[in-house]
């Protein structure tokens, strides 16, 4: 989840990398059928703009094969730096990172088939637009650009403790206050045609699951961020850290539930 500035609002903890590898399986399973609409199959080659710290990279490179190519960018170096470190933990050696911004990422024009884009609009608020005509600009024609986000309105953990709740509305805060749109996955589709793409499928749908013990979300990675914001306080986080810790301890999980949306859009043309 790349930032036009860059850095990162999410501590880059042990939890964190977790969760990210999890959503990525839960990716690739959940929506396999717009991968493929995509033309994320073999021998594809494939951009992920934002990339994180790359739990998805060796997913698409598996996808993708032998004959395929698959490239990261984020312009986080501690990102940039943890996603290689997983490709070589993977023995992936057909994908690459670099460093870049999400609607500048220094990459050849129409040199992809696909070029991804997941959780990083929300945290752009303002270049949403001009990061998805930079996305537009990096597959050939008849290529696809492949945009997910979230409602995160609809975001929640239920049942969950007041402190949590709490936690979550001042993270909702701080990106109200910084111009982020957190229901930016509900305007995927007005933002691929106004880049001039052609939408092949909007989809909107719920991820509905039981919260792992130990989990606690983005919210909670972006603790210190909240504090330098001036919108919580050491013992706000003590206040978090013993409610979370009080709820890892409860024998029937809470569900965690997230509104989803992922847009498939077509560069018009054919490729030469």
């Amino acid at each position: 989840m790349t930032t036009v500035e860059g850095g990162y609002a999410l501590r880059l903890s042990d939890d964190e990398l977790t969760r990210y590898r999890l959503a990525a399986q839960r990716a690739r399973e959940q929506e396999a059928d717009l991968w493929e609409l995509a033309g994320l199959r073999p021998g594809a080659r494939v951009v992920d703009v934002g990339c994180g710290p790359g739990a998805m990279l060796p997913v698409l490179a598996e996808v993708v094969g032998p004959h395929g190519a698959v490239a990261g960018v984020d312009a986080d170096p501690e990102a940039v730096a943890t996603a290689r470190s997983v490709l070589a933990r993977a023995g992936v050696h057909r994908a690459g990172v670099r460093r870049g911004r999400a609607e500048a990422t220094g990459l050849p024009g129409g040199s992809f088939d696909v070029a991804m884009v997941r959780h990083v609009l929300a945290h752009n608020g303002g270049a949403e637009q001009r990061i998805v005509e930079h996305l537009a600009s990096l597959v050939h024609p008849g290529g696809h650009v492949y945009l997910l986000d979230v409602d995160a309105a609809a975001f929640g953990v239920t049942p969950a403790l007041p402190e949590i709740e709490d936690m979550t509305e001042r993270y909702t805060r701080w990106h109200a206050d910084r111009g982020n749109d957190v229901r930016v996955g509900r305007r995927l589709a007005v933002l691929a045609r106004g880049a001039g793409l052609e939408v092949e499928a909007f989809r909107g749908w719920f991820e509905i699951e039981p919260l792992p013990v130990g989990m606690r979300g983005p919210a909670w990675a972006a603790r210190d961020t909240l504090v330098a914001a001036g919108l919580a306080d050491t013992a706000d986080v003590a206040r978090w850290d013993a409610a979370a810790a009080a709820m890892d301890a409860w024998p029937e999980r809470p569900e965690l539930i997230m509104a989803m949306f992922a847009v498939v859009a077509r560069r018009p043309g054919q490729a030469s």
